[in-house]
């Protein structure tokens, strides 16, 4: 059988993707970083990304990171590294809804306590209050969020499970 060759056209933005693909390997965390699995030539190459601090060193590192994953199985990598943007995602969600919930219980709505104890059934009611008149007091003296606050968002990402 013969071999279909690529245009000049394909392999340079192949190469452009796969550059992509190194940038989003790059802005992964250390940690998720170690659970990939990848070469160790390509783990030291977006280490040393990290490093540099020339924008065109960086970009020739980048390219480098293409190359080598040239001759790789990009698709699984593809996933994962969707999998991290997801979860990513849906962290900042959950973060937002647990400030909203803080901003509203600081604000007097404490009606909002049964939605929120309805969705985590985790929560103790009176401790939620105390929690939500503390934060309001100390809102209604300083004019901000102090300990109080923060201790009510801490009750809240406790009760909800998140792990931010």
């Amino acid at each position: 059988m013969e071999e279909i060759r690529k245009s000049r056209t394909q392999m340079k933005n192949q190469d452009k993707q796969l550059q992509q693909l190194g940038e989003q390997l790059a802005a992964v965390s250390p940690e998720a970083l170690e659970r990939l699995d990848i070469s160790e030539e390509l783990l030291e190459a977006v280490r040393l990304v990290w490093e540099i601090k020339s924008h065109g060193a960086k970009r020739r590192q980048m390219k480098h990171i293409g190359g080598l994953m040239r001759n790789m199985d990009t698709e699984s990598l593809e996933r994962l590294l969707n999998d991290f943007r997801r979860r990513d995602t849906h962290k900042a969600l959950a973060f937002k809804r647990i400030e909203t919930w803080r901003d509203e219980l600081k604000a007097g709505n404490i009606a909002l306590v049964e939605e929120i104890l309805a969705s985590c059934p985790a929560g103790e009611r009176n401790h939620l209050i105390h929690l939500s008149l503390n934060a309001q007091k100390e809102c209604a003296a300083e004019g901000k969020g102090g300990k109080a606050s923060r201790t009510l968002f801490r009750y809240l990402r406790q009760i909800t499970g998140s792990e931010l």
